[in-house]
């Protein structure tokens, strides 16, 4: 693997402790890739692979687009699903979310176990053994495949939930979170909001997430 570590976690124990844009190897896919690893959050060794800060990044985009990884690394983006497959079909990871309000209070939710099924599979998630403070809002979406505007995977019988929430989210009918949904930072009155069901409510647009593995 040239050398370069496999995950966040490897690169902790390489000596990599300050969080940032780190290249690692990956060996789903055989291919290098960057990404941004948090060294100090809970012990570290977090591979992030989504993050929503000030609404700079449209995340209201075709399944084509969430296949491969789009945003800025250190600002707000999408590591791509493909990524995400790729880096947890093998061996077990953990899921943390961090969410901040407008009141610049700070909830989490942490998940045992986490892992993203293949393009086959509709990249469906794979989640259980809720902890933290911020409410479960997402094992309700465990099993489900992925939704975007253009490919509707969802159980709502009428619509598609990506379109209706503007999103692209493991909806089922339609959604306990919708973490991909618009930034519309502090906004409480749409229910398109980038919001977490049990922290506040669905139209509350939380001003930051952050959602990693390790």
């Amino acid at each position: 693997g040239l050398g370069l570590p496999i995950n966040c976690k490897e690169a902790l124990r390489f000596g990599h402790t300050e969080s940032g844009i780190q290249r690692i190897y990956n060996p789903g896919n055989q291919k290098t890739l960057e990404v941004y690893c948090d060294q100090t959050t809970d012990s570290g060794g977090w591979l992030v692979f989504q993050r929503r800060t000030d609404g700079s990044e449209n995340f209201y985009l075709t399944w084509i687009e969430y296949q491969e990884m789009f945003g800025n690394l250190s600002n707000e983006f999408w590591l791509g699903n493909e990524n995400l497959h790729n880096l947890t079909r093998s061996g077990n990871y953990e899921l943390r979310i961090e969410l901040e309000d407008c009141a610049n209070v700070t909830k989490f939710a942490k998940y045992r176990s986490f892992s993203i099924g293949s393009a086959q599979e509709n990249y469906s998630l794979k989640v259980s053994g809720y902890s933290g403070n911020a409410g479960d809002s997402l094992s309700q979406h465990n099993g489900r495949p992925f939704s975007t505007k253009d490919v509707d995977n969802d159980s709502f019988p009428t619509g598609n939930c990506g379109i209706l929430f503007r999103g692209a989210w493991w909806y089922h009918s339609c959604y306990d979170s919708n973490l991909n949904g618009k930034y519309l930072k502090c906004q409480t009155t749409s229910n398109r909001a980038a919001s977490w069901k049990k922290f506040h409510n669905d139209k509350y647009s939380l001003k930051f997430i952050e959602m990693k593995f390790r």
